[in-house]
């Protein structure tokens, strides 16, 4: 599991200057309150935002920041996807979760996606630059209740949620249909068949004991992997 730095070794890191960061949600209050935030530290510097999954891999592109602060839940292709494709064109930057998601398998999916670190939404801003430092200091940072929760669903054997039981792809496919997608723009988005599509679609309805994208819908706000606003 990734190393998990609390907020009393911040002192015990070296100093660090201009971190560049590119902030990414799809709400526009959110962005401004990170932007904030982060003014306050004199040696972070925020390069530029991006509103969507889309915009933030052209941004992280043309900025080349060194540390991504990425929302999972937006709409469209979502954070976890656009996490695989800024680290596959460029590995070095750092990207680091700011989501609600707090739950069963999104920590465990970021991770394993290279993601650097994972805070919620409710995190102080101490912990905010701490986390950034932690990051950028080639190191994990995970708010200390998840990391928590991770080691006892290992130790436990536990299942938090029924979507751990879903693949990467099915993952995605998942969280397009929730957002209102449909096959066919899923399909343009992702590179595939609607064939191919409508495969992991129904794959999703087996494995969630579900029988159409309603009821999946449902499931996915009982289970927080979703947000009401969206609905």
């Amino acid at each position: 599991m990734a190393a998990l730095h609390t907020l009393e070794k911040r002192d015990s890191f070296s100093a660090h200057h201009n971190i560049s960061v590119l902030i990414v949600d799809d709400h526009n209050f959110m962005r401004l309150c990170l932007k904030q935030l982060l003014a306050s530290a004199t040696d972070l510097n925020v390069l530029g935002e991006a509103g969507s999954a889309d915009e933030a891999i052209t941004r992280a592109r043309e900025l080349d920041p060194d540390v991504v602060l990425m929302d999972l839940q937006m709409p469209g292709i979502g954070g976890l996807e656009a996490t695989h494709k800024i680290l596959r064109a460029n590995a070095a930057i750092k990207v680091v979760a700011v989501t609600a998601c707090d739950d069963a398998p999104f920590p465990y999916r970021f991770l394993q996606a290279g993601g650097s670190g994972y805070i919620t939404k409710n995190t102080s801003l101490n912990e905010l630059v701490t986390a950034i430092y932690v990051i950028n200091n080639n190191r994990h940072y995970i708010t200390p209740i998840i990391a928590q929760n991770m080691a006892l669903s290992q130790i436990n054997h536990t299942e938090q949620s029924p979507f751990s039981r879903l693949s990467e792809r099915e993952l995605q496919v998942m969280w397009m249909i929730t957002h209102g997608d449909k096959v066919n723009k899923i399909a343009d988005k992702l590179y595939l068949s609607a064939k191919t599509i409508n495969t992991y679609r129904y794959r999703l309805f087996e494995k969630l004991h579900v029988s159409n994208d309603v009821a999946l819908t449902l499931m996915a706000l009982h289970y927080g992997i979703i947000e009401k606003e969206y609905h």
